[in-house]
């Protein structure tokens, strides 16, 4: 018999990985995600499905932490990656370099993600907006050192109300890190503290130019913000997430700059229009005080005084002769009530009728009213006018 080649599971298994990894170069791969998992480890598993058939995907860390929008299960992807076999587990996988959405761009799918996840969490609440100071004395300005937008924000402030500060942070405002640099400022100024309004932005672009400022970290800077912040973002048209978070949004820089101070010429004007006002209501005021005045020296009281404070005197003698004629027949009204309830309360008086000769009896100390209430040989308490004495019963009859 011919000698037979036996093979290793593991010979088998690398011979396939390296059959299978040399077949296929890296390949783009479109499907849909599903049993999506991110790993404490930082790599990413999942699996990319179609309706017929479906592959297991790994995207290690490193890949990973470099994605801009937030993988999740039902998520159409195009992914770009290499065909590896897994010797431990003896299965195949698409390893993946990079990934992005299929039918949106990344950068646009993160916007929206993100804008989602602020909005539940309120950081677009309108209860949370600072108002803008009307008079600022200090405004604090983070942007690029060398862009329009501060030549635009320093033009218009210098021209509607020259006496403002001006303090700029100068940041990047696009690429690797301006995001970072742009929350350091905000966080620096509200740490410097004398600072009345802030404005935060950059002038238009695409929305890969203006991606710092839909980052999250700048979000977050400025809703913790103190200062009232005015984002002024790109053109009209643009809008990012600092647009949702600011307490203003401005629809260019120097938008920004009118929204922050008011124009000094329009000022000057009201304080004419109010100075002039305010004349023609004093002078208004001062000509019917003198109308009042010259009335009153036209009066007969101010040419004769005396006789007005005679006059007077003699209305208060009236009065106090009409007010003790009122008293005494007062007085009279009630002297007479009261002796007429002084003689009722005498008739009433059981000692007046004793007086006409009248008695009482009393049986065991209680008035007898009945001769039913006496026995023949009782003894009684006879009072009289003037005294009493003791009796004892002879004889009843019943009055008749």
């Amino acid at each position: 018999m011919a000698t037979r080649q036996v093979y290793t599971v593991s010979r088998l298994t690398r011979e396939i990985k390296e059959l299978l990894e040399m077949s296929f170069p890296r390949l783009w791969v479109e499907g849909e995600i599903s049993n999506f998992k991110r790993h404490s480890s930082g790599h990413l598993y999942f699996t990319l499905k179609d309706d017929k058939a479906q592959i297991n995907c790994a995207m290690w860390r490193f890949r990973a932490n470099g994605l801009i929008f937030q993988p999740q299960d039902g998520m159409q992807v195009l992914v770009e990656g290499e065909v590896q076999v897994y010797e431990k587990g003896g299965y195949y996988q698409l390893v993946v370099h990079q990934m992005q959405p299929a039918g949106v761009g990344a950068l646009q799918m993160a916007f929206e993600q993100l804008k989602k996840k602020l909005h539940a969490e309120g950081l677009f609440d309108e209860k949370f907006k600072k108002p803008i100071p009307q008079y600022p004395e200090r405004i604090g300005v983070v942007t690029s050192p060398t862009g329009a937008a501060i030549r635009d924000i320093i033009s218009v402030i210098t021209r509607r109300f020259p006496g403002v500060q001006i303090i700029l942070y100068p940041v990047r405002v696009q690429g690797e890190g301006a995001a970072e640099e742009i929350a350091r400022a905000i966080r620096e100024f509200n740490e410097f503290g004398d600072i009345d309004v802030l404005i935060v932005g950059r002038g238009g672009g695409s929305l890969e130019d203006l991606w710092a400022f839909n980052e999250e970290i700048v979000a977050r800077a400025i809703f913790e913000s103190r200062i009232p912040v005015i984002s002024a973002v790109g053109h009209e048209i643009d809008f990012s997430i600092a647009d949702f978070v600011a307490d203003r949004r401005a629809p260019t820089p120097s938008a920004a700059a009118e929204m922050a101070v008011k124009d000094r010429l329009e000022l000057l004007g009201m304080v004419k229009y109010f100075e002039e006002k305010l004349y023609t209501t004093m002078v208004k005021i001062i000509s019917q005080y003198q109308d009042k005045i010259a009335a009153i020296q036209q009066s007969y009281a101010f040419r004769k005084p005396e006789d007005v404070i005679y006059q007077k005197m003699q209305r208060v003698d009236e009065l106090q002769k009409n007010l003790s004629t009122a008293i005494n027949h007062l007085l009279e009204v009630h002297q007479h009530r009261l002796n007429g309830f002084r003689n009722h309360l005498q008739a009433l008086n059981p000692e007046a009728i004793l007086q006409r000769g009248y008695s009482i009896c009393y049986k065991d100390g209680e008035i007898v009213k009945d001769v039913k209430q006496l026995h023949v040989l009782d003894m009684v308490n006879v009072r009289v006018a003037r005294g009493h004495f003791l009796s004892q019963v002879q004889l009843i009859g019943d009055g008749k």
